[in-house]
Formats: C-alpha cells, structure tokens, sequence
C-alpha cells in the first residue's frame, strides 16, 4: 500500500479548550479548526504526565513514565531507546525534527548541534533543533544564530531577566518583532523542509513549537489580539482547600500563586491565546506548504500538546496539576478518506495512543513493549472507546498518580492517601473534593481498587 507523509504539529502547554471549536473561549484558531473539520478530535484525552519531558518521552516510546523512568525536567532516555520514529525508518519513511524536542536536557552553552548525533540515535534522519522559551536565553541553537547580525538576542534576555523578577505575573509584547519570534521561527523551517524535500521516500515531519508556554509575551499584532475585559473568568479555587489536613493543603495541586499573578489572569489569557494564534497562522502556512506540493489529500497530521496549562484556574498558572486544565490536551488526527471528518470523540484517548496509531496507519507491526491503544477501532467503529480509565503520573512533591473516567477523578500520593476525588459529571470545575465526604468512603475504596489494577496492568520493564 502506498504510504502518506506524515505531519506532527506540536504546541508546548496547549490546554484542550485551548481552540476555537472546542468552544468555551472567544479564540481565533481557524486553521487548528480546520484540522479538526477534516479529521476527528478526541475531546477527553489526556497526557500522561503534566510536565514536559516524561510526556514528551512517552509520546515517542509508548510508555507510562513508571516505565520508562524519566520523571521531571532533566536527563534523558537511553539514545538507543525504541521511539515509533524508529519504526517509521525502517518502513522506509525519512523522519524529520524541527523545533523544539525536549527529549533531553538543554545545557547552558552548549548548541544544540552538539546534540544532533542523540537525536539522530533516536530516530530523526533530519535535524534542525531549537529550545523552549527559557532554555532559548542560555542555550544557542539554529535560532539564535538566525538573530545574528541583530541584538534580538540580547534584548530576548534582558526581557525574560526582567519577567523573572515577577515571578510569573508580567504581561507584556516580546520586544522581538513577529517575524524573528521564536514560533515564527519554528514554522519558517517547517515550511523550508516541506518546499525543499525532494527525497523519494514518504516523510514524517515532526515540528515543536516552543508557544504558547509561558512567559506571557506574544509579540506584535498578537499580544493585542485579545482583549482581556473579554476574558471569561478562571475557575475559582476551592473555598474548601481550607478544611483539608495540613498534608493535604500543602500539595501543589492545592497551592494558589501569588495575588500579583491571580490578578493578572485575564492578561494572562489573552496573552495566551495571542500566542496560540500565532501558532494557528503557522499552522495554516505548513498546511498551504503541503497544498502547493499535491499532498494534502493525503497528508496525515496529528496535532498534539504535551499538557494543558491552568492560565488562572484554581488561583494557579502552568501546570504540574490533575486538574482538567491542567492533564486535558488537545489531540487530533486527520487523515483524508481514512480518518472519520468532523468527528468529536469522547474516548478516552491518552497520548501514548498516536505510536500505534500510526504504525497500523503505515502498515508497521506493532511494537511488543508499547503501552498504548490504537485508535484505528474507534476509527473504523468497531468499538466506542479504548479504555476504562485514563491513568497520568507526576513526581512533584513526591510521585503521584491518577485515574480518570468519564465521570470519575481520583489521585493518590506517593503514601498511597487518597488526596482528590472529584465527581466530573457533577462538578466538572473540581470545586468539592469528595475525599473530605465521608459518605464517599466506598467510591473511593472502588476506585483505589480500579487505580491498583490499572497501574498492574501497565507495567512494562525495560
């Protein structure tokens, strides 16, 4: 059969209501919602870890962070680990990075063409890497060496050494212009790669952006694209966290920040959102690129965040967090003629699910450690969902880990205590935690039984 091109869009803190047809904000996102128009978004799913490289290292490897070891935000997996990059070569794709990755720790110093021969090992033919916003300040890449000539650079961290001060509260336009902005950068390249491949193989191009992630410095037209009085208000947070056990109050998930940054939340939004825009125009210029070659009728994308972010709700920014905000993302597939159009699924998909996806897509055997479902029965409507449960881990504060239903939240501490039970159907804002209910004593025992076999059901050793 023949193969198609394979493109991965990847936003870095999307949250899943973060576009324009999931419909809860007044965002501009047509060319996100026109991926979802021809292709199906799963609206429930999940990440499997809140925090940026265990997520992204159990997108491409297929396994829960419990599995593969990479819990927070340093090191890196094995250069020989299996990534469904590999697979993909031997099936005769050439494989593509460009943007950010993240799939190991960005060194002060250090350019990243150093690191190309590790990305090569993990899977990539192609390479042409940059950082997240903060790493972008201590760590040079193609980026940075695109400002050359310019004191773009220097003004860049000037600006992100003042925003530090704040910790976290200043809205303000990058002092870049748009074209030189670090995601415009991004979607330049990938625009480069799609005009100039002439190879004879079907590609799989994975392009990371570095946006929206905060700080909250959409540049130009963008940073005043929204207006904050328009900004629906954030989720409040729970009056309740004051009747939890000090244990309890203590944990991240409870932990508000500052009242400079709760009262910047509006800015905040329409900062994040001017950033997701400036996302979406690049996403639609890849998509033209794609178009002008013959392709698109038969391009499969995935679209994809490796978590959401909070942008206020419960008092809180970032992410690091069970709540919906914070582990919803959105994720997207989109295959012309294969793929149901217009399709919003309620499955419960989890991130982990796109390595078997496409190695059915492509015609791949499937691989014998991976821990994810493929969609392809949902797709073909042999079944209405993957799974039961949902399950995401973090080691924040301690190692945590979460299932999650359709109706149903429950998260327990690395001492086993039940700290968040919440009823979605009921309270889909998270606002009564049921753990401090004690008629809600049995459900939590059902759930503590569920969240056991969940977790004996995904182990892996590597």
């Amino acid at each position: 059969m023949s193969k198609p091109n394979i493109l991965i869009i990847m936003p870095d803190q999307q949250r899943a209501d973060g576009m324009g047809c999931a419909g809860r904000f007044p965002i501009r996102t047509p060319n996100m919602d026109r991926l979802c128009a021809e292709g199906t978004r799963f609206a429930q799913a999940t990440t499997v870890c809140p925090v940026c490289m265990p997520a992204r290292a159990s997108f491409i490897n297929g396994l829960y962070p419990h599995n593969h070891g990479m819990w927070v935000n340093h090191g890196e997996m094995p250069a020989e680990d299996e990534t469904f990059f590999h697979h993909l070569q031997r099936a005769g794709y050439y494989t593509a990075h460009v943007g950010k990755s993240h799939y190991h720790e960005h060194r002060s110093g250090e350019h990243l063409r150093e690191r190309e021969p590790y990305m090569h090992a993990r899977g990539f033919d192609y390479v042409h890497e940059t950082t997240g916003p903060y790493a972008t300040c201590r760590t040079p890449s193609y980026l940075t060496d695109s400002w050359a000539g310019t004191n773009y650079w220097e003004l860049f961290k000037q600006d992100y050494l003042e925003r530090a001060k704040l910790g976290g509260a200043m809205v303000r336009p990058s002092p870049l212009p748009v074209d030189a902005f670090p995601d415009s950068y991004v979607g330049k390249q990938a625009v480069k790669f799609v005009n100039e491949y002439g190879g004879n193989q079907p590609f799989c191009m994975f392009v990371g952006f570095g946006g929206p992630h905060d700080p909250w410095d959409a540049p130009g037209e963008y940073a005043t694209m929204y207006d904050p009085a328009s900004m629906p208000p954030p989720i409040p947070h729970s009056t309740q966290v004051d009747q939890f056990p000090g244990w309890m109050r203590n944990l991240v998930d409870f932990r508000t920040f500052g009242p400079e940054v709760q009262a910047q939340a509006a800015a905040i939004r329409a900062n994040y959102f001017g950033k997701i825009s400036l996302i979406d125009y690049w996403v639609g210029e890849i998509l033209n690129a794609c178009a002008s070659r013959g392709w698109l009728d038969d391009l499969l994308v995935v679209f994809w965040s490796d978590h959401g972010e909070m942008a206020g709700d419960h008092g809180r920014i970032q992410k690091c967090t069970f709540h919906e905000s914070s582990l919803r993302v959105p994720l997207v597939i989109r295959w012309p003629g294969r793929v149901p159009a217009g399709i919003v699924s309620n499955a419960l998909a989890e991130i982990i699910d796109v390595f078997p996806t496409l190695l059915e897509a492509v015609g791949c055997e499937p691989s014998r450690r991976n821990q994810g479902k493929s969609l392809w029965p949902l797709f073909k409507g042999e079944q209405e969902d993957l799974r039961e449960f949902q399950l995401s881990e973090i080691d924040w504060q301690g190692r945590k880990i979460m299932i999650r239903s359709r109706r149903y939240k429950y998260a327990v501490d690395e001492l086993g205590r039940g700290y968040m039970l919440y009823d979605l159907e009921k309270d889909p804002d998270e606002q009564n935690n049921l753990v401090a209910d004690a008629a809600s004593r049995p459900l939590e025992a059902y759930l503590r039984d569920v969240l056991l076999t969940r977790l004996v059901g995904a182990q892996y050793t590597m």
